[in-house]
């Protein structure tokens, strides 16, 4: 079984999985851990693993004929990467690449494919997050066309920000420009604006978020659309699982102490 006492093993997406199925994928689990910058999987490469990030976040970014790119989705400790392969797919329409360092479970796609083949609770899980997953893509694409830049940025280190355990978050400006689909003059001067408000801090590297609920104000609906999508969803399944409501409020939490609780209340069991 996966150690939730250690908040480097902590997949929300494994932990609603029943303990009868988990018994059954646990031995083809891996933790690895991922470097920032580290491509996963090139367009049109065969899928060959599927990752669950527990500390690392990996993004799906689509590379334009002009050498342009665009972030169409994140993935962290909510999701897995290589969903395709459980839709009949061989190969990744997009680029994978990590986005933030740390650790994720790998597992040979194809294991994972018999697991949701069998069309058990994996297979209604599974179709619960794909759901979930073309929402954040959908938005993604709905946000890029039609609201400010200030905005995406704010949903942007929202995003980011609820995926990791620390409010200084890793990450230059050209990152966030490149994965938006930007100019990075023009996320220079949305970060300004947030700094000038008291919302984050900057220094070469770094943007802290110092006032959370602030930024939740200057960002757009995408971001609590997206949130809404993925807790309704998984939480469903979550109280689904026997004794599961501990594990559901994880989807719900964002506090380190909370979930060390968590993770302590669920090793118990």
């Amino acid at each position: 079984m996966l150690d939730f006492t250690n908040e480097q093993l902590a997949n929300h997406l494994l932990a609603v999985v029943p303990e009868t199925e988990m018994a059954l994928m646990a031995p083809h689990l891996k933790l690895q851990r991922l470097r920032a910058g580290q491509l996963l999987s090139d367009s049109g490469e065969t899928v060959k693993q599927v990752y669950f990030p527990t500390t690392a976040i990996v993004s799906m970014v689509f590379l334009m004929a002009d050498g342009a790119t665009a972030e169409v989705a994140a993935i962290g400790n909510e999701g897995v990467i290589g969903v395709p392969v459980l839709m009949g797919g061989v190969t990744m329409p997009n680029r994978i690449e990590v986005r933030s360092g740390g650790y994720a479970y790998s597992m040979s796609a194809q294991v994972f494919k018999r697991e949701f083949e069998r069309h058990g609770p994996v297979h209604k899980l599974m179709l619960l997050y794909i759901q979930a997953l073309l929402t954040q893509i959908a938005q993604s694409a709905l946000c890029n066309r039609h609201h400010h830049i200030v905005k995406q940025v704010c949903t942007w280190l929202l995003l980011t920000h609820d995926r990791l355990k620390s409010d200084e978050l890793i990450v230059t400006q050209q990152l966030i420009a490149t994965m938006l689909g930007v100019r990075r003059e023009g996320v220079t001067e949305a970060v300004g604006k947030l700094q000038e408000a008291g919302l984050v801090s900057m220094r070469r590297g770094h943007i802290t978020v110092l006032d959370r609920e602030g930024l939740e104000g200057h960002a757009c609906e995408c971001y609590g659309i997206v949130k809404r999508e993925f807790r309704r969803l998984l939480l469903a399944s979550a109280e689904e699982k026997e004794g599961g409501i501990p594990v559901a409020s994880a989807l719900l939490m964002h506090s380190r102490d909370r979930e060390r609780e968590l993770h302590s209340a669920y090793s118990g069991r």
